[in-house]
């Protein structure tokens, strides 16, 4: 069974096509990299495997569940930090984690004392009473990633997780995510950060107008004296 899987997914807007007869599997506990320019389908894709976007053709699986048919419990399965600030501006920090909790069926006693440990987690306990709008970029990013763990899911989906954070706290975001991954999580990223990639993820897949052009071991993509950067430009048909 694969944390992720999917197979000849196409997403189509009328006669546009933004992902292509895509197939690739993600295994339990992996840390993975889904790079691509803007446009290449990175974000359809994580739509699609959430439920924002439905599937013109093709499956996807999250824990052998399919996204379609079972959109409830797959959803359950899914944390998902994205990149836009797709939250209520005028609600506070703890009221913020208190919904999405909710959202997800968690009971009172155990949702107070999870946000709490989120709250430590993500340094946030301060900012528990400020609007979502009252915070620094930063703190936004933090209560995004909150958000997305708070129900304690299985694979986290991190679109941008770390844009407009300053290099400590990106350090320290890693850490943590680094730790989750060692507790068994699985953690699917995307990210412009390269340096961010290489330090994170195992294996990577590369997209690119709709399509996968590469797959495979981050070793693979770095030989030969090689930098990420460098060959992401290469599979991508970018000049250096």
């Amino acid at each position: 069974m694969y944390a992720l899987d999917i197979s000849h997914f196409t997403k189509r807007y009328g006669k546009e096509i933004a992902v292509d007869d895509i197939s690739f599997s993600v295994k339990p506990g992996e840390f993975f990299g889904f790079l691509g320019p803007n446009g290449a389908g990175k974000t359809t894709t994580i739509n699609c495997i959430t439920g924002i976007s439905t599937v013109s053709q093709g499956t996807i699986k999250v824990f052998d569940i399919d996204v379609t048919r079972n959109y409830r419990d797959a959803r359950k399965r899914i944390g998902l930090s994205a990149q836009e600030f797709n939250v209520d501006i005028w609600a506070t920090t703890y009221k913020i984690l208190w919904y999405v909790a909710g959202y997800f069926g968690m009971p009172k006693k155990q949702r107070n004392a999870r946000i709490e440990e989120m709250l430590h987690i993500f340094e946030l306990t301060e900012y528990r009473n400020k609007s979502f709008r009252e915070l620094s970029g930063g703190l936004k990013r933090r209560v995004m990633l909150a958000r997305a763990m708070i129900h304690n899911p299985d694979l986290f989906i991190l679109d941008e997780p770390t844009a407009g954070v300053d290099i400590e706290l990106r350090h320290e975001l890693w850490h943590y995510l680094k730790l989750l991954n060692k507790q068994g999580k699985t953690i699917i990223l995307t990210s412009h950060y390269l340096e961010e990639v290489e330090q994170l993820c195992n294996r990577i897949a590369f997209i690119s107008k709709g399509k996968i052009v590469a797959i495979g071991d981050k070793s693979e993509f770095m030989s030969n004296g090689q930098t990420l950067e460098q060959k992401y430009l290469e599979i991508t048909k970018k000049k250096i």
